[in-house]
């Protein structure tokens, strides 16, 4: 007579079918914590590429002296006068332009397995995500406050003071925080980092350019003025026009922060929904 027996393994695991979620449920309070802690990294690893500065350095300085000084008096009669009303503008478009990072940067860590290393550990899903974003606020900080500081060089003046300039880039980074989940669906989405990059493009530059940042409203053909008007870029820019310079307006900063929520309510979720996908 024979006994049956059913093999156990040593180490006391319970077998896992292939592709399941092998991680215990994270709490809230843990995936913050996890996203700060992603956070981290990416600042860290400026430290040790500062080159990386350098990408979203240089570009706004340029652009700020070759608007300024190549298309400022003839836009506005003189170049200081010039300056005054783009330099808003061009921290916003900036503002913008730096997202894309966000997005590369994701996915450059999916193509190169970092997220494979990741799905092992008990971490929130949507962490890594987050993480990236919150990283994107430190280089948001660092950029907006270069081209101001260029701006201030060249003779541009915040009319609000301290006070305007606190409002100004909290309004920008409530923006970008929302705004980043639009690259990051991109970033996982694309193939390759400059894939990312290519997509951004061709949606930022048209964004961008057919809007108030560059030129008043009132220069344009009258079928053009609609769609500026309607433009969300130039809903921001007359935002942050009106903090630092001309005194707060209510309703582009509402306009603006519901914009945000929107784009927040929209991307945020089929952010995580495409990265499990994805992974």
């Amino acid at each position: 007579m024979t006994t049956a027996t059913t093999s156990v393994p040593a180490t006391g695991e319970r077998s896992t079918p292939a592709g399941d979620d092998v991680s215990p449920r994270v709490s809230t309070v843990d995936g913050i914590r996890q996203s700060f802690t992603l956070a981290w990294r990416t600042v860290v690893q400026v430290r040790h590429n500062p080159w990386e500065l350098g990408d979203f350095s240089i570009q706004p300085i340029m652009f700020v002296l070759l608007f300024t000084f190549m298309f400022g008096g003839a836009i506005a009669g003189d170049w200081q006068d010039y300056l005054t009303f783009m330099l808003p503008g061009m921290i916003v478009m900036n503002m913008l332009f730096v997202t894309l990072y966000v997005g590369q940067g994701l996915n450059t860590d999916l193509t190169k397995g970092v997220f494979d290393r990741l799905r092992s550990l008990p971490i929130a899903r949507w962490a890594p995500l987050a993480g990236r974003i919150l990283a994107d606020q430190v280089k948001q900080i660092w950029s907006i406050l270069l081209v101001l500081a260029v701006g201030m060089v060249l003779g541009f003046r915040p009319d609000n003071g301290v006070l305007g300039v606190l409002g100004a880039v909290a309004l920008l980074l409530t923006f970008a925080l929302a705004f980043s989940w639009t690259s990051v669906v991109v970033g996982i989405l694309a193939r390759d980092p400059e894939r990312v990059q290519i997509y951004g493009m061709t949606i930022l530059f048209p964004l961008t350019f057919v809007s108030n940042v560059f030129v008043p409203v009132d220069t344009l053909p009258s079928w053009l003025e609609p769609v500026v008007d309607a433009n969300p870029v130039s809903t921001i820019a007359d935002a942050v026009r009106g903090l630092l310079l001309t005194g707060a307006e209510t309703g582009p900063i509402l306009q603006t922060l519901i914009g945000a929520a929107v784009i927040l309510a929209i991307f945020a979720p089929l952010s995580v929904w495409a990265f499990k996908r994805k992974l």
